[in-house]
C-alpha cells in the first residue's frame, strides 16, 4: 500500500510503475519542462529540480520502497538499509545544493534556490518597443574578503559543535496516525547547520564570523525589443554569496505598465484615432498618430471611401518589433472613432440646406404597431461602471468592423476576408485576429 503519491504525481506515474516507466516519464518531462525551453517561465527551473528530485527517490529501489511505506515521513525516519540517507537529506532537505526542497505531509511539493533575488522592473510600452538598457545601484551578500567567507579570524579553525555533535541537524519526534512515532531531522540552531561553530573571540571582526558583508553593487540590465509582460532577465552569479555554495542569481521579471494609447497583444499593436464627420465622408490624408519611436504616422484614405462608425483598417509591419528579430514587427490595427459636430456648429449652418445635403431620414415603421406611447429620454453613457451591460455587449470583434488595406482602391474590405488563406498568412507570432489586451 503506498500511503503518498505526490512524487508519483510530479512524474506523471501511477504507483505501480515499473522502473522503466519511471525512466520515461522522467526523460519525457525533462524534455517539455526543461528552463531552456520555458525561459518565460518564472518557475520553470523549480518545476524541473522538483521533478528531478522525484526521479532520484524513486529511481532508487530502496528509497522508493521507504517512500512506498511512509511517504515523505518515511524518509525522514532515518530508517537503515538504503543508500546513504545523509546524503539524499544534504541534498534534498537541506539545501546543500544551494536549493531548498520538500515535501509536506499531504505530499505537495516547494522549491526554491536560496540566495536568488527576484525583483519585479516596471517598464512602458516605450522601453520594450525600443529597447533599454537600465544602470541601477544594488545592495547584495558578498563573501567577507577579509576572512575569505570562513568567518575566522587569522588561522583560528571552529570547533566541533556540542549540540548537534558535528551532523548540522538535531532532531525532532514527530508522533504519525497511528501512533506511530517518526523521527524528523531540522537544522541545529546552535551552528545554524554548519556542524561546527567558532568561539567568541576566534571571529572574523569585520563580518563577526558570518563570512559575509552587505557590498553595494551596479548592475545593469537590457531590455531588448520586444520583450514581453512578465519576462525575466536573469544576471547569472550577480546574487548573493554564501561560504561553500554558487553565487545566486538576480532575476528581473519585467512588468508592463498600461499605456494611454496603445494597447499590445502578442506583436500586434492596437490603437485609437478619432477623425471628424466630414473626414469619414469625405477622406483625409493626415499624420493620425505618433508612434511609440516618436515618428509621425500618416494615413491617406482613399477617395470615395465613406468609414463607418468603428471602421478598422490594419497596417501592416507597424507593429510590436519581434523578441529576438527586432526587425521584423507585428501588425498595427487603427480603430477609427468618428467625432460628432458640436451644437455650436449646428447652430452655425443653414439647417435645412444641410437636410438637404444628407441622406433621407428613415421613414416611421410600418406597419405601426397598436399601441405606441411616445416617451421622454435623457442621456446616459452605458459604458460607465453603473450600466450592467458587459463587455462583449460593446465589442463586436474585428472581423465585423474591420476596413483594411489596400485593395484596389487602396483599401481592403472585410469581404476580401474570404479569399484563400484570408489577410492573416503572413501574420508573425499571434493569433488570426488580435484579441487586444492593455499592457
Amino acid at each position: 500500500m503506498v500511503v503518498e503519491t505526490g512524487l508519483y504525481e510530479l512524474l506523471g506515474v501511477p504507483p505501480s510503475a515499473s522502473e522503466d516507466d519511471i525512466k520515461k516519464a522522467y526523460k519525457k518531462k525533462a524534455r517539455d519542462i526543461h528552463p531552456d525551453k520555458n525561459r518565460n517561465d518564472p518557475d520553470a527551473a523549480a518545476k524541473f529540480q522538483e521533478m528531478a528530485a522525484a526521479y532520484e527517490i524513486l529511481s532508487d529501489p530502496d528509497t522508493r520502497t521507504l517512500y512506498n511505506e511512509g511517504g515523505m515521513a518515511g524518509l525522514r525516519g532515518g530508517r537503515s538499509g538504503g543508500p546513504n540517507m545523509d546524503d539524499l537529506f544534504t541534498q534534498f532537505f537541506t539545501g546543500g545544493s544551494g536549493f531548498s526542497f520538500g515535501f509536506d505531509m499531504g505530499g505537495s511539493s516547494r522549491f526554491s534556490r536560496q540566495n536568488d533575488s527576484v525583483l519585479p522592473h516596471e517598464v512602458t510600452l516605450e522601453d520594450l518597443y525600443n529597447g533599454k538598457t537600465v544602470k541601477m545601484n544594488m545592495e547584495k551578500q558578498a563573501l567577507c574578503n577579509s576572512c575569505k567567507g570562513s568567518g575566522a579570524k587569522g588561522h583560528a579553525k571552529p570547533k566541533q559543535c556540542s549540540t548537534c555533535e558535528g551532523s548540522g541537524r538535531t532532531y525532532v519526534k514527530t508522533k504519525l496516525a497511528g501512533g506511530q512515532m517518526a523521527v524528523s531531522p531540522q537544522k541545529c540552531e546552535d551552528c545554524n547547520g554548519k556542524g561546527e561553530k567558532l568561539r567568541e573571540k576566534d571571529r572574523c571582526k569585520k563580518c563577526k564570523g558570518s563570512g559575509t558583508v552587505q557590498e553595494k553593487t551596479r548592475q545593469e540590465i537590457i531590455i531588448e525589443k520586444g520583450m514581453a509582460d512578465q519576462q525575466r532577465i536573469v544576471l547569472a552569479g550577480a546574487g548573493d554569496e554564501e561560504p561553500g555554495v554558487s553565487a545566486g542569481d538576480v532575476v528581473f521579471i519585467l512588468k508592463a505598465l498600461p499605456h494611454d494609447s496603445f494597447e499590445r497583444n502578442a506583436n500586434d499593436l492596437l490603437v485609437k484615432v478619432k477623425i471628424t464627420l466630414s473626414e469619414a465622408l469625405l477622406g483625409f490624408s493626415r499624420i493620425v498618430l505618433t508612434h511609440l519611436d516618436g515618428r509621425g504616422i500618416k494615413v491617406t484614405s482613399p477617395a470615395g471611401k465613406i468609414l463607418q462608425p468603428d471602421a478598422s483598417i490594419v497596417i501592416r509591419g507597424e507593429g510590436m518589433p519581434v523578441y529576438k528579430r527586432p526587425d521584423t514587427k507585428g501588425d498595427l490595427y487603427v480603430l477609427f472613432d468618428i467625432e460628432m459636430p458640436s451644437e455650436d456648429w449646428l447652430r452655425s449652418v443653414d439647417r435645412q440646406t444641410l437636410a438637404n445635403l444628407l441622406p433621407p431620414k428613415k421613414p416611421e415603421m410600418q406597419p405601426q404597431p397598436e399601441i405606441v406611447d411616445e416617451v421622454n429620454f435623457e442621456e446616459i453613457d452605458v459604458r460607465s461602471p453603473s450600466f450592467p451591460a458587459s463587455q462583449d455587449f460593446f465589442d463586436h470583434g474585428f472581423a465585423n468592423q474591420r476596413v483594411d488595406i489596400h485593395d484596389e482602391d487602396g483599401w481592403e474590405d472585410e469581404d476580401d476576408d474570404d479569399d484563400e488563406g484570408g489577410m492573416y498568412d503572413d501574420h508573425i507570432g499571434g493569433p488570426a485576429e488580435p484579441e487586444c489586451r492593455q499592457q
